[in-house]
């Protein structure tokens, strides 16, 4: 199986746990910022804070659909998509909603990552960027990703 690209990131941990309190750290460290804080970027040339947060909401939508079609298609090959071409179409998204939004769906995709027995976290599907990968991998790569972005969020706060 392909290594996980967020692995570094997750490190040790259990990804369903992460899965859980990642967002929740996101939401505290930005709670009570300002439409300028959320401008904001780690770097120069990066994404600010706000269109972070519209690109984990976009995530979850993206890999949790791609999660379910695993689980639920037999021989389901992922389509890739690319994370650039993605954000303008919810560029404009303010903050408040984007993270209301990241939230949200973490918190309902949980219900069905805390669920699924090892045979189903062991499923695999066929993605063109990995090759053959398993809902499990989802979910650590989902788990990594939101602890990535979570060091740019620690970055920006300073």
């Amino acid at each position: 199986m392909h290594k996980n690209p967020y692995g570094e990131d997750l490190g040790s941990q259990d990804p369903y746990v992460a899965l859980g309190e990642t967002p929740q750290r996101i939401q505290t460290m930005v709670d009570g910022w300002t439409d300028a804080q959320f401008e904001r970027s780690y770097a120069a040339g990066k994404w600010s804070a706000r269109k972070i947060l519209v690109h984990l909401a976009q995530t979850e939508l993206a890999l949790s659909t791609r999660a379910r079609y695993a689980l639920t298609e037999q021989g389901y090959k992922a389509q890739s998509f690319d994370q650039d071409q993605w954000l303008p179409l919810d560029e404009a998204t303010n903050s408040r909603t984007a993270l209301n939004a990241y939230v949200a769906l973490r918190a309902l995709n949980l219900g069905m990552w805390r669920r699924l027995t090892d045979a189903q976290k062991n499923r695999t599907f066929w993605h063109p960027d990995f090759g053959d990968v398993s809902a499990g991998w989802i979910a650590a790569q989902m788990a990594g990703h939101d602890i990535h972005h979570l060091k740019h969020f620690e970055q920006i706060t300073g």
